[in-house]
């Protein structure tokens, strides 16, 4: 049996011991992890994992997981390529937080790329959080970031097809899968997490869901855990459901029963509205156990160990 005097030893050299799994009294330790939402999570896992698995640093894993999706023109629903709102203008958000607590974040942010570097960049440059729109934009020329057209000849033609009838409706796992999150523990015990989109196909000029706010779209405590989420951002930050699964964690739930209470307390304020939308949490705690829990079946997720990078199906309440 350990004693609290070896849990204490073991928990001190962990950060030095390169392994995937150090055993803490009865817990297993599991890292370096990443985790990621909806399967092109795979591929973002894959670039995280080439630095967690040499060592790197779980923001260094975030970012470059994040950048994958951002840069497909492919992918519909972040970055470059992403569905435009309704008057044809992609504008982007994207949050980024570490291990001490430091954030950055855009929102509305047009022209770029790669929002979520813009969002460290913010976090690491500015005394800000959260930079929006022609700001926003002007920051990241500043910095070097260049300007392009992120409007794609798939999206331009989705859109000007959507035009001839303008009716506004998302369809559960499809209009409103809208995000990446990607949240990591590294090999020194540290979290970081990332969150990335191009929001809701033909939403409002001007709208912003979750993804760019910290404790909505995303929230790290490297005491506790990390948690991101996805779908309906809406519907997240009426909650402030990033902020509460880590409360949750905090409270003694596993990441799983955190992220499912999180989604009750949505469909109970509005049973109705949950029915038609989805939304998704995903969680980490320092221990290297994760989970999900979602409104609607559908959701999956990334998990990239050292046993290899695998989709999973989340659970779900509807």
């Amino acid at each position: 049996m350990k004693t609290r005097r070896d849990f204490l030893k073991v928990t001190a050299l962990g950060g030095l011991l390169p392994v995937s799994n150090l055993v803490a009294g009865d817990s297993t330790i599991t890292k370096p992890i990443v985790l990621s939402t909806w399967n092109f999570g795979l591929q973002a896992n894959e670039a995280a994992w080439k630095i967690l698995s040499n060592g790197g640093k779980a923001l260094d894993a975030v970012e470059a997981g994040a950048k994958v999706p951002e840069g497909d023109p492919k992918e519909t629903s972040v970055g470059l390529g992403g569905l435009p709102d309704r008057d044809g203008h992609v504008t982007l958000d994207a949050c980024i937080m570490d291990e001490l607590g430091r954030c950055g974040s855009v929102a509305f942010l047009e022209h770029i790329v790669h929002p979520i570097s813009v969002a460290r960049m913010v976090m690491e440059k500015t005394p800000h959080v959260m930079l929006v729109g022609e700001g926003a934009l002007q920051f990241a020329l500043e910095n070097g970031f260049k300007k392009q057209n992120l409007l794609t000849k798939g999206s331009e033609k989705t859109w000007r097809e959507w035009t001839k009838k303008a009716t506004y409706k998302p369809i559960v796992n499809v209009e409103n899968h809208d995000t990446i999150g990607i949240i990591a523990l590294d090999s020194n015990g540290d979290l970081s997490g990332a969150c990335t989109t191009s929001g809701l196909a033909f939403k409002m000029r001007g709208r912003v869901g979750d993804s760019p706010i910290i404790g909505a779209g995303l929230y790290v405590d490297n005491e506790i855990g990390a948690a991101t989420a996805t779908g309906v951002g809406e519907e997240v930050i009426r909650i402030v459901g990033c902020h509460l699964v880590v409360e949750l964690m905090r409270q003694g739930n596993s990441p799983e029963q955190a992220c499912k209470l999180a989604v009750e307390r949505i469909l109970k304020k509005n049973p109705a509205k949950a029915k038609e939308v989805q939304v998704g949490f995903l969680a980490l705690n320092r221990n290297g156990e994760y989970g999900a829990y979602c409104l609607q079946k559908g959701f999956n997720y990334a998990k990239y160990d050292n046993t290899g990078n695998t989709l999973i199906d989340s659970a779900f309440k509807l």
